[in-house]
């Protein structure tokens, strides 16, 4: 009973501090593991590692003229059948009705082959999901790949956007909230910087007994290691 009391007084007394300590490591705000989800040989690799990519750009490209092709004759067909559409359209009430229907089945078809194509094409072209910087690369031309065994060959992170993920001992659960000031240093850097909690994890960690927590950062650089200060509404 009183090792009971004595835990429960020196929780009592964690929690009235004005400052809490927590540790924390940096990562990209925003990361991807790239792949090919279609089978292929690859044809372009476009970037190498610390390319400077925006969002769309092509990345790297299988052989895929097949499907160009094909693609192609698609959007051919897609452009006479919307002819014919539109020509029955103008004289709608002086045809059959399902005769006009056939033209727009035919129509409205050639509409899903294209877009069945360019999504066969799409899986075959590797393009950055948001602007970053390739800091992996596995793939060279020449290289096969599988659509059956898919494996990353790229990864990309943001340029300069970071986050410092802290870790905060769980008897501080009841006070962790977004909004409160971190006063921290990286490893390294002798700078006191100042940031913003704008995330909580909403669990523990099972293994450490550690919250969670995020702080939106710049350019440092992923992998680094600090500490510092939460500080609470009270003090000083």
């Amino acid at each position: 009973m009183t090792k009971i009391l004595l835990s429960l007084m020196l929780l009592a007394l964690s929690l009235q501090a004005k400052e809490i300590y927590a540790t924390f490591n940096v990562e990209a705000k925003h990361h991807a593991d790239l792949a090919f989800t279609s089978s292929g040989t690859v044809e372009q690799v476009n970037v190498d590692v610390a390319s400077v990519v925006k969002k769309g750009d092509m990345l790297a490209e299988l052989n895929n003229a097949d499907l160009k092709a094909a693609l192609d004759i698609s959007t051919i067909a897609m452009k006479y059948a919307k002819r014919d559409y539109e020509r029955q359209v103008k004289v709608k009430k002086l045809v059959d009705a399902s005769r006009f229907d056939t033209y727009a089945f035919k129509y409205e078809n050639s509409k899903a082959q294209v877009a069945y194509q360019q999504a066969l094409l799409d899986k075959t072209q590797l393009k950055a999901p948001f602007d970053g910087v390739i800091y992996e690369k596995s793939v060279e031309v020449g290289d096969v790949v599988s659509s059956a065994m898919i494996r990353t060959v790229m990864k990309i992170q943001s340029l300069k956007k970071r986050k410092l993920v802290l870790a905060v001992d769980q008897k501080y659960w009841k006070v962790l909230k977004p909004g409160l000031t971190f006063r921290y240093s990286v490893d390294g850097d002798a700078t006191v910087y100042i940031g913003k909690i704008s995330k909580v994890y909403p669990y523990a960690n099972d293994a450490n007994r550690k919250i969670r927590a995020e702080i939106e950062a710049k350019d440092f650089t992923p992998g680094l290691f600090g500490d510092g200060y939460i500080i609470l509404p009270d003090a000083k």
